[in-house]
């Protein structure tokens, strides 16, 4: 297989590139599966984070609304034990400005997020997530992968999605899911000594704030 980290031209089949964060409207676009920001994170920030111990990485599943993320988050890196400074409340900042954009653009008023911290194969099945859409940004590690896959096998060509750089999913609930194909993982990196940190956004309901989430990503 063919793995990229950096950006390409050609971003797959239905993927769109947005150059800012109101650019991922996209997603609305007829004939989107999904759309990435094409965003680096700054070196000093990706340093500090990539030298955290990772017992200190923030892990949650909560459902909030948009307005409540920053404060939440601030508690969550607290009761981890993540250092004092600057690059944390970075890190906070920038979870809040996603949760306020994935919120507009899907419309609503709940969020269930969840930080994940993964060191293993955790759902390395190419799928779809059985969400209207998702919100998946990778502040350390390998970052999601895609491809397209007309069969359900998987597939031939696997893209990477770039460390820092949110891509928000169509899921089998999007009310006009088109049929690209496009199927997404959690990276294999067992044994690689390799810890991830990955937030992960879906919209909710009030009458669906209890379901759990069915996959890592």
């Amino acid at each position: 297989m063919n793995y990229h980290r950096q950006f390409v031209r050609n971003a797959g089949v239905g993927v769109g590139l947005a150059d800012s964060p109101q650019a991922m409207n996209l997603i609305h676009t007829r004939g989107a599966a999904a759309v990435i920001w094409k965003r680096q994170p700054a070196r000093c920030f990706q340093a500090w984070i990539d030298s955290l111990d990772p017992a200190c990485l923030p892990r949650a599943r909560v459902v909030l609304q948009p307005h409540s993320v920053r404060d939440v988050v601030a508690l969550i890196c607290l009761g981890a034990g993540m250092p004092d400074g600057e690059q944390p409340n970075v890190l906070v900042d920038d979870i809040a400005a996603l949760a306020d954009v994935f919120a507009t653009l899907m419309n609503t008023s709940y969020l269930r997020l969840r930080l994940d911290v993964v060191n293993d194969n955790a759902c390395r099945k190419f799928h779809i997530d059985a969400v209207t859409a998702r919100l998946v940004c990778t502040y350390r590690g390998l970052g999601t992968q895609y491809g397209i896959s007309t069969d359900g096998a998987e597939p031939a060509r696997v893209f990477t999605v770039p460390t820092g750089a949110p891509i928000i999913l169509r899921g089998t609930k999007w009310p006009d899911p088109p049929p690209s194909g496009l199927l997404h993982r959690s990276p294999p990196i067992e044994g690689t000594g390799e810890t991830r940190l990955v937030l992960v956004l879906d919209p909710v309901g009030d009458e669906l704030a209890s379901t759990s989430p069915a996959h890592q990503n």
